[in-house]
C-alpha cells in the first residue's frame, strides 16, 4: 500500500512539473495592436493576451522575451527563445526554416498610407520594415524600396519626406491614419499577402507545436479567439 501512495505520489508531482513547463515566447515589443511595452514595462497587446490563454489551455507557463525584428528567426533557431509569436505573417519562404501553427490571425490585408492619397505607388519611394512580407512585396513591384529596422521608422520616414509611402498590415496603419488628424491617409487598394498570422517555432519542436495547435484550435471552437480579434482590432478586422 505505501508503495502504491509513493508511485501515485511520484506520478502526480511528475504531471504538475510537466504541466508547468515553462516556454519563452519571443516577441518585438513594436508592433501595436500585435504587441507592444506597455507604461509598466511589460510587453501588452493582442498577442500577450492570446498567448498567455493558449500556454493556459496548453498547461505551460508563459515566459516573455522581446528581440529586434531582424533577428528574430536566427534568435528562434539559437535557443533564445523557444517560439515567434509577433504578427509573422506565414509565407513558404519562412516555413523552409522554420515550422508555424495554424493561423491565429486570417489572412488579412496590407495597406499603403501616404500623405496623399494620391501618392505614387508605382515609381516612387515606399517604406517597409525589413525582412517582412510587405518588403518583399514592394521589392517587385516596381518601386524604390526604402527598408527601416523598425515600424516606427517607417511611418516617420513618409512624415519627414524620405519616403512617399509606408506598406505594412492594414491592422498596424489604421490607428495610426485616424489619430494623424489628417495628415496621413491610405493611398492605393489593400493588398492581401501570405498565409495569415501564425506561432513560429523550430521544426524539431513537433510536440509544443501540437499543444499551441490544439489550444489554437480551442479558441477558434469556442468563439473566444474572434472575440479577441474584434477587441483588439475593432469591428471591422477580418475574423474566422
Amino acid at each position: 500500500m505505501t508503495r502504491l501512495m509513493f508511485a501515485a505520489a511520484v506520478l502526480a508531482l511528475s504531471t504538475g512539473l510537466a504541466a508547468a513547463q515553462t516556454v519563452r515566447m519571443g516577441t518585438e515589443g513594436a508592433y501595436p495592436p500585435y504587441n507592444f511595452i506597455n507604461d509598466a514595462g511589460e510587453v501588452d497587446g493582442f498577442e500577450r493576451e492570446l498567448g498567455d490563454e493558449l500556454c493556459l489551455r496548453a498547461g505551460l507557463t508563459c515566459e516573455w522575451v522581446t528581440t529586434d525584428w531582424d533577428s528574430i528567426i536566427p534568435n528562434l533557431q539559437s535557443g533564445n527563445y523557444d517560439t515567434i509569436i509577433a504578427g509573422m505573417s506565414i509565407t513558404e519562404e519562412r516555413a523552409k526554416v522554420i515550422d508555424f501553427t495554424q493561423n491565429y490571425i486570417p489572412p488579412a490585408a496590407s495597406a499603403y498610407a501616404a500623405l496623399s492619397p494620391d501618392a505614387d505607388l508605382k515609381g516612387g519611394v515606399i517604406a517597409a520594415q525589413v525582412g517582412t512580407i510587405q518588403a518583399g512585396y514592394v521589392a517587385e513591384s516596381g518601386a524604390t524600396l526604402l527598408e527601416f529596422a523598425t515600424p516606427d521608422e517607417t511611418v516617420a520616414a513618409v512624415r519627414n519626406g524620405e519616403a512617399d509611402a509606408v506598406f505594412a498590415d492594414k491592422d498596424y496603419l489604421a490607428p495610426i491614419v485616424a489619430e494623424s488628424g489628417g495628415d496621413l491617409s491610405f493611398a492605393g487598394t489593400d493588398i492581401q499577402l501570405g498565409g495569415g498570422v501564425g506561432m513560429g517555432l523550430r521544426k524539431s519542436d513537433t510536440e509544443l507545436k501540437a499543444k499551441f495547435d490544439a489550444a489554437i484550435q480551442s479558441m477558434k471552437d469556442d468563439g473566444t479567439l474572434n472575440a479577441m480579434i474584434l477587441k483588439w482590432f475593432g469591428a471591422e478586422a477580418t475574423i474566422f
